[in-house]
């Protein structure tokens, strides 16, 4: 478990009461990102959900039933990180907006050219666009999920050209939750097979192909992927 002292509460208010709990920051982004990624008791600072932690009060059996139709731990706290809310200290909130921001420029600079020379804009280039657009990053949501609206956000400002490739990925219906969670966003079409898998169609930037298919075989030992034409 984490220590109290670098942990944070992460906090859902619904049905006109709180249920918090306390984490580590920096690993409830892992989480979000790949929740096999980690240890998921080394997440948490306490094994409560508590009403108000700071007053130690506790919700009742009742009311978490009511909320998370459980009182099972684990649920308890994937609701609260999916639905809630992490409280940051300002220094914390810089840090991880800081270490997004230059993982999304990588990402860009690492998949867009200059239609014009056809070579890679520079990283500093792509900075300097994404202040100008006034770009905000959202340290808990994935670089996939943020680099489609950092794009959009500079297409004005610089020319950016992209050549996309389609993948089919299947993957045993054991692993689709997380593999889900990680490519939803770029989903095209998706379905069910007789045999209990799970396929779906993707597009993404041909730079990101390799490493969004690492992504997935983390996700899935049996992953059977091919590109389209």
């Amino acid at each position: 478990m984490v220590s109290l002292d670098d942990a944070v509460i992460a906090r859902l208010e619904k049905g006109g009461n709180r249920y918090e709990i306390l984490v580590d920051p920096e690993l409830v982004t892992k989480w979000k990102d790949n929740p096999d990624s980690i240890n998921f008791e080394e997440m948490l600072a306490t094994d409560e959900v508590w009403s108000d932690v700071k007053s130690g009060d506790r919700p009742t059996g009742d009311a978490l039933m009511n909320i998370f139709g459980t009182t099972e731990l684990r649920t308890c706290v994937e609701k609260i990180l999916t639905d809630g809310s992490i409280q940051l200290t300002t220094a914390q909130r810089k840090k991880m907006v800081s270490d997004k921001r230059k993982q999304i420029i990588h990402a860009i600079s690492s998949t867009a050219t200059d239609p014009k020379t056809r070579g890679p804009h520079p990283p500093i280039r792509i900075e300097h666009a994404l202040d100008e657009a006034r770009f905000s990053v959202d340290p808990f949501l994935s670089v996939e999920r943020q680099v489609a609206d950092a794009v959009q956000a500079i297409r004005s400002l610089i020319p950016l050209q992209f050549i996309t490739v389609r993948l089919a990925f299947r993957v045993s219906g054991k692993d689709y939750g997380g593999v889900n969670k990680l490519l939803r966003d770029m989903i095209q079409k998706e379905e069910w097979l007789e045999n209990g898998s799970w396929a779906c169609i993707v597009e993404c930037p041909g730079g990101m192909k390799s490493d969004l298919i690492s992504k997935v075989a983390k996700r899935s030992s049996g992953l059977d992927v091919k590109e389209l034409d």
